[in-house]
């Protein structure tokens, strides 16, 4: 397969043979039937899409169905096969998907491609784990009789996407769900449909072509449509959700109503805790990556720093600096660290947590007020508040989705643990730190109450052999490596009678 390049990638990637695609001279943002897909840097279209509605997701739920009935008997080596050769198609458009990530949600050029390894890289993961899924035995307490637990698949997976990772969040879902046997029916953010429609062509041509159609399923639609009835749609045993903490809320009662399984992945409002013994430079440049990359719109995106007193101010005299001198601009350009927000909602969110945290009495470091890029887009300078000397900023206990970095101080570890773990949410968490003692601490049962714990990284850029998710509003959902793969399987515990007598359990006789 050629590789296709980042020139075109509306031209290089499978679009313009789906029926829903309307290119960019035909998209009308103000047609109801239509999804028009804006370059956040610019605010021109790139591309429209027809919306599916509720025949086209029967249509799909039945053929993911249909699929699943005849992938399930596959054997699972088979299914990583099919999976291993996703993986090196996604490597063959890796260039074309990146650009087409960058220009639909506004990610730098690195983080664009970076996403597309990842998925990559969960497929490389996924076809090893097709060999090595297996369950325990364990001793009878009857003779003559073998006991032991099997995975079966689960059934077809609703998978239901955010804008801010339109290619990687599938992959996680997608590429361990196929190898666990399951179908896949997915559901993207209507602000990144096209490389959600992108990615499951290249899926769901690859799979057909060695005789697999309908494991991949893509519809594209608006959450009335498409996303509740998904949610309460029983053939579908498993709801792979990411969102905000209330859309998980929603999806959470209405898929245990029916006593559906739930993945969710919500929320973060993360912080980093730097020790007075720290690696300052260290912790510069993980805050930076972390507070600022994709401009703050990362559920892992540090939100909160909370330093030790002694150094806050050296500490504040290097992260200023770099803040200030942080590029901000086309994210299509190779220099560029700081795209555009996804929306000019989202720079209005951004201008109302600003004021809100001024009138709480915070003080803005540097930042907080809109970038001059003249491309059209909604940009912001990445920004930093410090909290006032008692450390109560109420608006800093809310997730805003933008380059906002809260700064508070502490005295003793324990004081900044507590400071640390008083948010409702519980996704990623750091520690910057020389001391033994002092991460042992972080990561002890009276540490972070994360689902993800660091020592001396940030908080964004989690590898995909851990499992990924958090606590609390967080959703406790876990996504990608480590068992993250049982939540796609049920669990079947089988007893085999060798003997030639009924032997009861417990010392039961019974006639």
């Amino acid at each position: 397969m050629p590789q296709t390049t980042a020139a075109n990638p509306l031209e290089s990637l499978p679009l313009a043979s789906d029926p829903r695609f309307i290119p960019a001279d035909r998209a009308d943002p103000a047609d109801a039937s239509q999804a028009v897909s804006l370059n956040p840097a610019t605010g021109q279209p790139l591309a429209g899409v027809r919306l599916d509605g509720a025949a086209e997701l029967e249509a799909a739920i039945e053929r993911a169905r249909a699929a699943f009935l005849r992938w399930r008997l596959v054997p699972a080596p088979e299914r990583g096969e099919v999976v291993r050769r996703i993986g090196h198609a996604l490597r063959q458009h890796k260039d074309a998907l990146g650009a087409l990530v960058s220009m639909e949600v506004g990610k730098i050029r690195s983080e664009g491609l970076g996403e597309v390894q990842e998925t990559i890289d969960i497929a490389d993961y996924a076809t090893g784990l097709s060999r090595m899924i297996g369950g325990r035995t364990m001793p009878s307490e009857r003779a003559d009789h073998r006991l032991f637990e099997q995975w079966q698949p689960l059934g077809p997976i609703g998978v239901i996407t955010a804008f801010n990772f339109p290619n990687a969040v599938w992959g996680w879902n997608a590429m361990i769900a196929a190898v666990c046997g399951d179908s896949v029916v997915w559901k993207p953010s209507l602000m990144a449909p096209l490389t959600a429609m992108a990615t499951n062509a290249i899926a769901d041509a690859v799979a057909s072509e060695m005789g697999h159609e309908g494991v991949f399923n893509l519809v594209i639609g608006t959450d009335d449509a498409v996303a509740k009835p998904m949610t309460a749609d029983p053939r579908l045993p498993l709801i792979s959700a990411t969102g905000s903490t209330e859309m998980g809320r929603k999806v959470g009662q209405v898929v245990a109503g029916r006593l559906g399984k739930c993945l969710l992945e919500l929320g973060g409002n993360n912080a980093v805790i730097v020790e007075p013994d720290a690696d300052l430079d260290l912790a510069v440049s993980a805050l930076l990556f972390a507070a600022v990359g994709t401009a703050g719109q990362r559920c892992t995106t540090t939100r909160r720093l909370i330093a030790h007193e002694s150094i806050v101010e050296p500490l504040l005299g290097k992260l200023i600096p770099a803040y200030e001198k942080a590029p901000i601009g086309d994210p299509m350009d190779e220099d560029t660290l700081v795209g555009p927000l996804i929306t000019e909602q989202s720079g209005e969110a951004f201008d109302g947590a600003i004021e809100e945290a001024r009138s709480q009495g915070g003080t803005v470091l540097v930042g907080g007020e809109r970038a001059d890029v003249s491309l059209g887009g909604c940009f912001v300078k990445p920004t930093i508040i410090r909290a006032p000397s008692n450390n109560q900023l109420p608006v800093a206990q809310r997730e805003t989705f933008g380059p906002i970095l809260y700064v508070f101080t502490y005295e003793d570890l324990d004081d900044a643990i507590e400071l640390h773990n008083s948010t409702a949410h519980g996704l990623s968490s750091a520690i910057m730190t020389s001391d033994v003692r002092s991460s042992e601490r972080f990561l002890s049962p009276a540490g972070s109450d994360c689902g993800i714990a660091n020592v001396n990284i940030g908080t964004s850029g989690a590898e995909i052999g851990g499992a990924f998710g958090g606590e609390k509003d967080t959703g406790g959902g876990r996504e990608a490596g480590s068992d993250s793969w049982k939540a796609y399987m049920r669990r079947q515990t089988c007893t085999i009678n060798y003997g030639a007598s009924l032997r009861l359990a417990q010392g039961v006789r019974f006639g």
